[in-house]
């Protein structure tokens, strides 16, 4: 639900910001409207399959490139054999917007290029484990977009999946954006609270994660 009294922004740790409440309702509604498309493929939303045979709880589709533990293709070989869907410019742009209103510098927004997005859907009972975004050739920020019900956001160190590490609240609408020292941090989602979500969003349960990343990579 939308909160009464704006909450303040944080900083969890050096490079780690939280902008509550950063996307409009009306944002929110265009991303559940385009995540609901872009679910339906070409390569449709699965659960990805990890290389020890496990299978995360999480539902994943890509866009731009096409993400499997560990490596990015253009072609999703472990689904259906077909090529990603493109990267499309507008999500671009709300990323450059967000790093310039999460870090308040221009210059830094200018010059982010994301190529790619996850768009992870979580059920009530969905997790992920502690874990390093470190599958890219680029130490460019990750802009995280959150909408749907509130979770349990674990941002640790640098170093191992143990403490230090901060629990936050990520709620509808949320931004979080993690890089420089934090670029490589691990963090994961020990717990979404069913419920809490806004219908007024589109979004009739579950929680849905868009992460905005720059691969590096060419071709």
């Amino acid at each position: 639900m939308t909160a009464l009294i704006p909450l303040p922004r944080t900083e969890p740790a050096p490079g780690a910001v939280h902008v509550p409440g950063w996307l409009t309702l009306d944002e929110q509604r265009e991303l559940v409207a385009a995540c609901r498309d872009w679910a339906r493929g070409p390569v449709p939303m699965r659960r990805t399959v990890l290389p020890r045979g496990g299978v995360m709880s999480v539902r994943t589709v890509c866009l731009g490139w096409h993400w499997r533990p560990y490596t990015y293709s253009r072609v999703a070989t472990d689904v259906n054999g077909a090529r990603v869907a493109d990267f499309p410019g507008w999500l671009g742009d709300w990323g450059r917007r967000a790093l310039a209103d999460a870090y308040g510098d221009p210059a830094a927004g200018a010059a982010y290029a994301p190529d790619t997005a996850l768009v992870n859907f979580y059920d009530d009972r969905a997790t992920m484990g502690m874990h390093q975004d470190k599958d890219e050739r680029s130490d460019a920020p990750v802009v995280s977009l959150s909408v749907g019900d509130t979770c349990v956001f674990r941002f640790g160190n640098t170093e191992n999946r143990g403490k230090p590490y901060t629990d936050v609240e990520l709620a509808s609408g949320d931004l979080f954006v993690f890089g420089g020292p934090s670029r490589f941090a691990f963090h994961g989602v020990p717990k979404v609270r069913p419920g809490t979500g806004d219908p007024a969003t589109g979004m009739t349960g579950g929680r849905l994660n868009i992460t905005l990343r720059a691969t590096g990579l060419t071709g």
